[in-house]
């Protein structure tokens, strides 16, 4: 009887074992899942319960077979957490491609650091993240955790496919929530996905999505972040760092973030009034006032990262950042508009995202959302916008980091959505005024005056600040079709006053022209080529984007040597389509001179992905024509 148990017992374990090895094994995976991925998520499940406006449990199970290097970042084993919340456990565990377990990752082994990087000063957040190196692949990686919090303004985004190259063979949300909170979702790009939702009861919300293919990258696609499905979820009843919050409404959230956020914050000692009034004197026009009081904040102080407070929600004291001159992007904007108040300015703290890609506050979606702050200064019609954690960024320039985006203006009678500063395609300019010569041995001398303005300002005002090595490599870089390059003289002019950033640069090379019998043969755009073809992408799925147009427009003076004469000339070129205009002309001139006009204007917009080849192909005639030839022959 006793060994009759222990076989039976025996044969249990060998079957559960093999079926637990059976389920992380590599062979287990279907084919189309490893088609075209790094990592490949066998299981993302998240189980968020709201048990109050004051607390919220968040449990999460990732199972994840990372197939080769690129596949380690798609791991996805953190847990953040701060002072108002903490992981209450986080494990996992590693399976080699035969699903035997050959390491247990306890929470003593998880690296434990500051969640904010840079020029961080100190913050509340912190990270415990696996710092885990393979020793083979493919692997596969089981992470557990738990975690509570007491704030509940933010309820994770929910991600069913998080990169390109990443696979998912089952991934679940489970929500469930008070009916008192006022609960609520907003869903994205689900069209095309196997995604299945079930609501129970108006307080528990569920997805299921299964067997989601890998994307390749394609050039010019947007962001994931707008392609792939996500869930965003908020509560209009929350809870911020001992602060109940309202966001029925954007008027009432930003009237709430206004009182119980703001208030109290901008009080500044009484030396520094006396100074900026000085300072400011007998200027009536409130936009001049604010130059001189942004002038005097760039002078002043420094940008230094500082999540903490409310949520990292809470800008620091005016009175602190005016002692110290320091403070986040929070506090540096609060403390110039607590300087605008004291002459009689007024100004709105602006909640936005802030990254060289377009990203808009939902506007239709109330809650807390976005990660960076600037000024909004009411003026007729329209705002300026201040960027206060730059030193050196003209008054009132937005750039690339916060132009055309909706964004939240906090008033003193609440919240509104409005659309920061468009920089249109036409004023996005580069405009080249030079000449170059050849000699009878094709060596090249020149020089041009660069001058851009609108969204390519802020793109080449960092030239000024390289390294003497660095900016050598910039200018190879960027004149990578003259071989041999070699820089003079380099001078910048940076307007701010008009937002014109000017490049005086003398250049050199030898063999520029190619020297064959008695023929000479060299390219007549040397300045401001294409930057490449466009890459061909057979059978593309993502729709492609053009986030910023531009107008580059070029007068060159091209010196031809003497004793040659001109064999042939490339013909004029006008090319125009729903993508922009591209037009060149030579004139000849006397003493052995030509005049070479450029004009190339590209439309920004969002395109689907069977207009990728005509876009393809209309840069590709571009290009083709930026490089044509001119022959000379030798008298």
């Amino acid at each position: 009887m006793k060994s009759t148990f222990f076989g039976l017992f025996f044969f249990l374990f060998i079957n559960i074992s093999s079926a637990q090895k059976v389920e992380y094994t590599f062979a287990s995976i279907s084919d189309s899942l490893k088609e075209n991925a790094s990592a490949v998520v066998r299981l993302d499940q998240m189980d968020i319960t709201i048990l109050s406006q004051r607390s919220m449990n968040i449990k999460t199970q990732r199972v994840v077979t990372v197939l080769n290097e690129n596949g380690l970042s798609d791991i996805g084993a953190y847990q953040h957490y701060d002072k108002s919340g903490g992981v209450k456990n986080i494990e996992a565990i590693i399976y080699d491609i035969s699903g035997k377990e050959i390491k247990k990752i306890k929470r003593k082994d998880f690296k434990d650091q500051s969640a904010v990087s840079g020029s961080t000063l100190f913050s509340d957040n912190r990270i415990l993240y696996l710092d885990y190196t393979p020793i083979s692949y493919p692997f596969t990686v089981v992470y557990t955790s738990e975690s509570e919090t007491s704030n509940t303004a933010f309820i994770p985004r929910w991600y069913f496919l998080s990169d390109y190259n990443v696979s998912v063979e089952k991934c679940v949300l489970n929500v469930s929530f008070p009916n008192d909170l006022g609960f609520k979702k907003k869903e994205f790009a689900f069209s095309g996905f196997n995604i299945k939702k079930t609501i129970d009861n108006d307080t528990k919300l569920s997805y299921v999505a299964l067997n989601i293919l890998a994307r390749k990258v394609e050039d010019y696609s947007p962001s994931t972040d707008d392609l792939f499905p996500k869930v965003m979820m908020g509560l209009e009843k929350f809870h911020l760092e001992g602060v109940d919050g309202n966001a029925t409404t954007w008027e009432a959230f930003g009237k709430w973030y206004g009182e119980k956020i703001l208030t109290g914050t901008t009080t500044l000692p009484e030396e520094t009034k006396v100074k900026i009034k000085a300072l400011v004197g007998d200027e009536k026009d409130p936009i001049k006032k604010a130059k001189i009081i942004y002038d005097y904040v760039q002078k002043k102080s420094r940008y230094v990262n500082i999540a903490v407070g409310i949520g990292g929600w809470k800008p620091m004291l005016a009175s602190d950042v005016d002692r110290l001159g320091y403070g986040d992007c929070k506090a540096l904007s609060n403390y110039t508009r607590a300087l605008l108040e004291v002459v009689d300015v007024p100004s709105y703290n602006t909640i936005l995202y802030g990254n060289r890609y377009k990203s808009d506050i939902q506007s239709d979606f109330v809650s807390m959302q976005g990660n960076h702050m600037i000024l909004a200064i009411p003026h007729g019609n329209h705002y300026t916008w201040l960027e206060c954690t730059s030193q050196d960024d003209p008054f009132g320039y937005q750039g690339t980091f916060t132009d055309d985006r909706d964004v939240l203006i906090i008033k003193p009678e609440g919240g509104e959505i409005v659309r920061t500063k468009i920089y249109e395609d036409v004023g996005n300019t580069q405009k080249d005024k030079g000449s170059y010569t050849i000699d009878e041995n094709g060596h090249f001398s020149g020089s041009v005056i660069i001058t851009s303005e609108g969204s390519q300002y802020s793109s080449k005002t960092r030239i000024e600040t390289m390294q003497p090595t660095e900016k050598e490599s910039h200018y190879k870089d960027y004149w990578s079709n003259i071989n041999n390059l070699k820089l003079g003289k380099i001078t910048f002019t940076n307007n701010k006053e008009n937002i014109q950033f000017t490049e005086d640069v003398q250049i050199s090379a030898i063999n520029y022209a190619a020297i064959s019998g008695n023929k000479m043969i060299f390219t007549v755009d040397a300045f401001n080529q294409s930057s490449g073809n466009v890459k061909r992408i057979r059978n593309r799925k993502n729709p492609f984007e053009i986030q910023r147009g531009y107008l580059d427009s070029d007068e060159v003076e091209i010196n031809l040597p003497t004793g040659f004469t001109i064999e042939f000339l490339p013909s004029n070129f006008d090319l125009k389509g729903k993508f922009g205009e591209y037009k060149t002309e030579i004139t000849k001139k006397e003493n052995n001179k030509l005049i070479y006009k450029r004009t190339m204007f590209l439309n920004k917009g969002k395109y689907s992905n069977k207009e990728y080849d005509e876009y393809r192909l209309f840069m590709e005639q571009v290009s083709k024509n930026d490089n044509a030839k001119i022959i000379l022959t030798k008298n």
